[in-house]
């Protein structure tokens, strides 16, 4: 029987992180199969591993919430690069580096502190954000933002603007990381909104003292009111911190902070960059930790 795993994904403390299930030798299983097995695991995301078809990746993976294929999405992505590390099925190249194919194209994962599979307590991985889009809303959208988190449109410091880079996120910033868990979100306003308007969900952050960031991202219509840790989100804010709001010219790295609302204690980090071209790029990492081992 094939293998499978659960794991927990931006943490390296068992059930703080957010978990995902990773089906290995998925080449037997319909999409159908595929889309049953997600919605049965009833997490945010679930993968299935499949022979590459692109010579220049070590894998092909496939990304399923409980309602749909992504092309992309972040703790899936490093979830599943940790989980086949583990298996022995993949080793990082020369330059330490793992490139799985996905919807999306093809994904450059960074792998750092690997020695063996059998000791993978200290690995740290990141991958950098394949593409990502940005568009901007009307002034009557952003009422109806601040009317489903039942805030002011003052509250919201800065203009929500629709960052693309798989999952469609509204991201945004309020006035302090403690606003950000204070908020009261109307899930059926919202989900209604991005149903409406094409969005995957809000990214919703604010910024503590020591320049930390707490995060939340709260997408109701991919039946997750709110995820734990969120990689794709945070690559989203990464983007629209570099790139829309213009903070960061130079190499920057950002520590954020998410699940604090589900008791979860996820970490993120997000590592700002100017390519050759001066275009901005963003990397987002963590740890991982195995929680279940089984077949299927």
């Amino acid at each position: 029987m094939p293998d499978f795993k659960q794991v927990d994904v931006f943490t390296n403390v068992k059930f703080k992180g957010n978990p995902l299930a990773v089906f290995f030798d998925a080449t037997h299983l319909s999409n159908e199969d595929m889309k049953a097995i997600s919605n049965w695991t009833n997490l945010s995301e679930t993968t299935f591993v499949l022979p590459p078809t692109k010579p220049e990746a070590d894998y092909k993976v496939r990304i399923f919430t409980t309602q749909s294929e992504l092309p992309f999405a972040g703790h899936p992505t490093l979830g599943t690069c940790f989980s086949l590390l583990e298996a022995g099925k993949i080793q990082p190249n020369s330059e330490n580096k793992i490139y799985p194919e996905c919807g999306a194209g093809i994904v450059e994962i960074s792998v750092e502190n690997f020695t063996t599979k059998d000791d993978l307590s200290q690995v740290y991985l990141s991958f950098k954000l394949p593409y990502y889009k940005s568009s901007s809303i009307s002034d009557e959208q952003l009422v109806e933002v601040a009317e489903s988190l039942n805030l002011k449109v003052d509250d919201i410091i800065t203009k929500p603007i629709l960052i693309d880079d798989g999952p469609k996120w509204l991201t945004f910033q309020l006035k302090s990381g403690q606003s950000v868990l204070d908020l009261n979100p109307s899930y059926d306003v919202i989900s209604d909104l991005s149903i409406k308007y094409d969005w995957a969900g809000y990214g919703i952050y604010g910024k503590y003292e020591d320049g930390s960031l707490e995060l939340r991202n709260l997408a109701p219509v991919e039946g997750v009111k709110e995820d734990p840790a969120c990689g794709s989100g945070a690559g989203a804010v990464g983007a629209y911190i570099g790139s829309v709001l213009k903070e960061h010219k130079l190499k920057s790295k950002i520590s954020i902070k998410q699940g604090a609302k589900l008791s979860r204690d996820a970490k993120l980090s997000v590592t700002i960059d100017v390519d050759d071209k001066g275009e901005v790029v963003v990397y987002v990492g963590g740890q991982v930790v195995t929680c279940i081992n089984g077949s299927y």
